[in-house]
């Protein structure tokens, strides 16, 4: 009850029912057994129920790509556009419109990052095919990179560098989650892999779509996790000293999808008959890890 306290009215809201919208978000994030609720952990109260509203707005926003029971998605996605009107001017009419409201306010969220989430989904409702890896990358930055921008405003930082390594880990993570969801990607037709990777390694369209599991498969899928290491790699090189501490939230994420694509590459890519993830205790070790880091950081600095 006393993490209520964190709430104060906005636009004449009630705390109480703000902090009901908030709960609201805080549950979507839990159902859905994100990667992102394990390292949300780290954070003060007041910055989590931030994120759990950014992180419900996404979810919304990106199963409208997934769900084919939606019969007209590219309206939806348009009423949830015309909602981030509201949302920024002060008069959101949803749960989690509302929350979001509260949430960008206090942490002076960027409207323009919620708009590149936007027009990734859109991506997915246009596309089902990347001819070349700057094309992935374009989309990867609107559905990924987009959000760890959104993500370091709540967090806070010091260092205009922390905005490098959000797009770099955003992409990472993206590529990672590529990788891993291949056979779920094809059961809806499509294919992230950049075209100009499969004819490299004379791999088919067809074959991804059937699920084959070849040698030339294997290459493809390794030339991928290198990409998706170096983007990590790079994402590690970029992270200001100064911000390690408020960004640790960033870097339980960065270890925990990170040893999920070494989970991938260990199996050796066998993603075409089994959805590859990590325990629930692994994350929380990987959350730990993170936090250790950190605190062991800030006394050796």
């Amino acid at each position: 009850m006393a993490e209520n306290h964190a709430i104060h009215a906005i636009g004449g809201a009630p705390d109480a029912a703000l902090a009901a919208d908030y709960e609201r978000c805080a549950e979507i994030t839990r159902r859905s057994s994100s990667n992102f609720y394990y390292a949300f952990m780290l954070l003060p109260i007041e910055r989590r129920r931030a994120l759990y509203a950014v992180y419900a707005f996404c979810r919304f926003v990106d199963d409208i790509a997934d769900d084919e029971s939606i019969r007209e998605p590219a309206a939806l996605l348009e009423r949830w556009r015309q909602e981030l009107d509201r949302v920024y001017g002060g008069a959101p009419t949803r749960a989690i419109s509302r929350a979001l409201a509260d949430a960008a306010g206090r942490f002076s969220i960027p409207r323009v990052y919620f708009e590149e989430v936007i027009a990734g989904v859109e991506m997915d409702l246009a596309r089902k095919r990347y001819a070349t890896f700057d094309e992935l990358r374009q989309y990867c930055y609107r559905v990924a990179s987009a959000v760890g921008l959104i993500c370091i405003e709540v967090f806070g930082y010091r260092n205009p560098g922390a905005k490098v390594y959000a797009e770099n880990l955003g992409i990472a993570l993206q590529l990672t989650n590529i990788l891993r969801d291949v056979k779920e990607d094809a059961g809806r037709g499509r294919i992230y892999l950049p075209l100009e990777d499969l004819a490299r390694f004379a791999v088919s369209e067809d074959e991804i779509l059937r699920g084959v599991y070849s040698d030339a498969f294997i290459r493809l899928m390794e030339f991928e996790a290198i990409r998706a290491r170096e983007y990590y790699a790079a994402a590690e090189h970029a992270l200001p000293d100064e911000d390690r501490s408020t960004l640790l939230t960033a870097e339980a994420m960065r270890l925990i999808y990170g040893s999920l694509l070494g989970l991938i590459v260990s199996s050796n890519y066998r993603v075409m008959d089994r959805r590859l993830s990590l325990s629930a205790p692994r994350k929380l070790y990987l959350v730990g890890r993170a936090w250790a880091s950190s605190r062991l950081g800030a006394l050796l600095g």
